[in-house]
């Protein structure tokens, strides 16, 4: 019988001390995740919000795994087409290697799902009190927490968002000046309302989707240039799905199925590389691997970008082209948390907020989502898709099998990055079979469509010859840019938070 370690891999050490002080207080790793979900809204505020949407993948102890789908709707239910211009502007976020634009204002909301989400998996799955789950990150919010390097370098990229209300500006500014590393971060408003959800049972979520609190959010979106609705809030609900699984080198991926789209694409990745033999033909990091990799990145983009928002699996002499094209050419806003307790409960969760509207819903210090404003979820141009539609998303919480036993619990945020991100790190560990923390911590590239962005840490002559094959740009140093992977091995009792993103793990003594 297989003996599982507890383990708590996130983004942030109070994130995971929240889930960890759960697990050994004889909750279980629903509990954990939930109480996580709730701590990362609070210190993890360029990442996560209570208004955002997400995904959690479930495996029950001696069950299947469920996908619990609590990511974005579409707004603008009840409005006549036209009827309501967005309010909808770009800003750019500069990271040091690259930039990215996006969209944000109230015409940027797409339907939150966060907050039924959390209550949805704990009613469904945890076992204690609700009040008890929330306590950390009601905590936090109250008595303010020390800002570390990571978190005061993302909120330092989103600084106009952040600053765009008078609300954002409550919290975000001290003494008129932008909150830096080390100042303390407090939101009064958000540890009421966690104190709220608690006390009602959770009862309170729905005077968000339903009641007044609804109501003062429609209230501004109409006069605001938002999409928003009464009837979206009240329609909204979180679906549960049937995982993707996909074969890989001896192992299952378990992942997240459509409509969203990074489990699919980290499916084909996946199923591309086996065929090419990646941890037979070569070593981790040597120029055979990296062009392998590099190669298989561009594959699978080219069939994304022909395919739009249809997600239809190539047929098998796609796969043999494909492999035949990729040439030995020498001689190549979001945040995670995976958790796992002794029972073997595995659950692995990804949450967004995009980068933020800048708008808060009042009095609560919860900051909406921007997702009607990030290119790569609409891939047919912005508010093309009618009201109600789940939004899909490149998050892909997921758990690797052996033999039907649970051997990795991990995701990642990143955006555009998730699915290369996933790839690298799930090749490092089981083509290459480097510890759980070296599979992580190895440098990344990722294929942007025009030019392989790249981590430094490769060899020099590996680098030497992977730029005279393809466009490169290499960073002066590892960056929140290339994703932030958190992985739990329960079997091994490894676990790894990505230092991209500020990550801490730990492993529990059962």
């Amino acid at each position: 019988m297989v003996e599982f370690k507890a383990g708590v891999a996130s983004g942030h050490p109070l994130v995971t001390e929240a889930a960890s002080t759960i697990l050994s207080n004889g909750g279980n790793a629903f509990d954990a995740v939930v109480a996580a979900g709730f701590a990362a809204a609070v210190v993890e505020p360029a990442l996560s919000s209570l208004g955002g949407g997400g995904f959690l993948m479930a495996r029950p102890a001696g069950g299947r795994e469920i996908l619990f789908d609590f990511f974005v709707d579409t707004p603008g239910k009840g409005l006549a087409k036209g009827a309501r211009k967005p309010h909808f502007f770009p800003v750019t976020v500069e990271f040091p290697g690259s930039s990215q634009v996006f969209n944000i204002g109230l015409g940027s909301v797409a339907v939150p799902g966060n907050l039924r989400g959390f209550i949805h998996v704990h009613s469904r799955l945890g076992s204690m009190d609700l009040a008890d789950i929330v306590a950390p990150a009601a905590r936090f919010a109250r008595q303010g927490v020390s800002l570390n390097s990571h978190q005061a370098y993302f909120i330092s990229l989103l600084e106009p968002i952040m600053l765009f209300s008078e609300e954002g500006r409550q919290i975000f500014l001290k003494d008129g000046r932008y909150l830096e590393e080390g100042d303390i971060l407090k939101n009064p408003a958000l540890a009421d309302f966690l104190d709220e959800i608690g006390r009602t049972r959770g009862g309170i979520i729905d005077d968000f989707y339903k009641g007044s609190l609804g109501k003062d959010i429609v209230s501004d979106m109409a006069r605001g240039g938002g999409l928003l609705t009464m009837a979206d809030l009240a329609a909204y609900r979180v679906k549960e799905r049937q995982p993707l699984r996909t074969e890989f080198c001896g192992y299952e991926l378990v992942t997240n199925p459509p409509p969203s789209f990074g489990g699919f694409y980290i499916s084909m990745t996946l199923e591309l590389l086996e065929g090419l033999a990646v941890g037979d033909v070569c070593s981790y990091g040597d120029q055979r691997h990296l062009c392998i990799l590099a190669q298989a990145m561009q594959q699978v983009e080219d069939y994304r970008k022909g395919m739009g928002f249809r997600l239809e699996r190539p047929a098998k002499t796609w796969f043999e082209r494909a492999r035949q094209d990729i040439r030995p050419c020498f001689s190549r806003g979001t945040t995670h948390v995976s958790v796992c307790d002794r029972h073997g409960n595995m659950a692995s969760m990804t949450t967004s907020n995009g980068e933020g509207s800048g708008y808060f819903a009042p009095g609560t210090g919860i900051m909406l989502n921007n997702m009607m404003g990030e290119d790569d979820l609409h891939p047919e141009g912005f508010h093309a898709s009618p009201p109600g539609i789940r939004v899909g998303s490149m998050m892909s919480p997921s758990i690797i099998e052996r033999d039907g036993s649970p051997v990795l619990v991990l995701g990642s945020g990143g955006s555009k990055r998730i699915r290369t991100a996933l790839v690298q790190v799930i090749v490092n560990r089981l083509c290459f079979d480097l510890a759980v923390k070296e599979a992580v911590e190895r440098p990344r590239i990722h294929w942007d469509g025009q030019v392989f962005q790249v981590e430094p840490g490769f060899e020099e002559h590996v680098m030497e010859a992977f730029e005279s094959r393809f466009p490169v740009n290499v960073w002066e140093g590892i960056d929140v840019y290339f994703g932030g992977v958190h992985v739990v091995d329960p079997v091994a009792g490894q676990a790894a938070g990505d230092p991209r993103r500020g990550g801490a793990a730990v492993i529990l003594e059962n």
